[in-house]
């Protein structure tokens, strides 16, 4: 049977996309070991700012340079606030959330994930030197434009020491923050008189109070 050029050359072109793609899933399998999830961990949101995995948000320094970002991601703040990880090694990140889905965006890198109640979601990553925003991508209520954190990567030699726990701020120093933000957003779109800026004032100094 005779083939046309034409064909044979449709017929070539169609079995060398065919063995790309069959490749490139091989080799995202094997070598990159991309997998489907499994072995899901999970949580119960209501009691996870007392589970043990999560009762002390920080960042842990381990024995090999690398660092573990413990985090609870809430409304309407991230914990811890800011996370200093050295840069240039591998960062893993543990977090979840007690109430509402968030996300979690390291802006400007690849670190950007979904944060699900009664789920832990864990991905590792390095950064280069440098502070990094991080914001909460996913609606999650009124105050979700001024859910952010920040994370700086320092110089190994400059990090804590190996075994080392970097603390954040307490829960009512953050969920203060988040207020006095909100507040103030407030206070500048409606204190148009000098009453209304002491009475904006005010409040401010009454949420500070009851942060402390």
């Amino acid at each position: 049977m005779k083939i046309d050029i034409y064909e044979k050359a449709w017929i070539y072109a169609g079995t060398a996309i065919i063995v790309v793609f069959l490749g490139s899933m091989l080799f995202g399998a094997i070598v990159e070991a991309a997998q489907p999830p499994s072995h899901v961990e999970t949580i119960d949101p209501t009691t996870a700012r007392t589970d043990p995995r999560f009762a002390n948000p920080g960042v842990v320094i381990n024995s090999d340079g690398s660092a573990t970002v413990i985090g609870l991601a809430q409304m309407f703040s991230f914990m811890p606030m800011e996370m200093r990880v050295p840069a240039n090694r591998p960062v893993t990140f543990r977090l979840t959330s007690p109430d509402l889905i968030h996300g979690f965006e390291i802006v400007g890198t690849n670190g950007n994930a979904m944060v699900v109640p009664g789920y832990v979601t864990s991905f590792t990553t390095t950064f280069k030197p440098g502070s990094y925003l991080i914001v909460c991508n996913e609606y999650c209520g009124i105050g979700h434009h001024v859910m952010q954190g920040s994370l700086i990567a320092e110089d190994p030699s400059v990090a804590p020491e190996a075994g080392a726990r970097v603390a954040p701020l307490g829960d009512g120093s953050t969920i203060a923050m988040g207020a006095l933000m909100e507040s103030s957003h407030t206070a500048m779109a409606h204190s148009t008189d000098a009453g209304h800026e002491m009475e904006a004032g005010a409040g401010m100094v009454t949420l500070m109070e009851v942060g402390r």
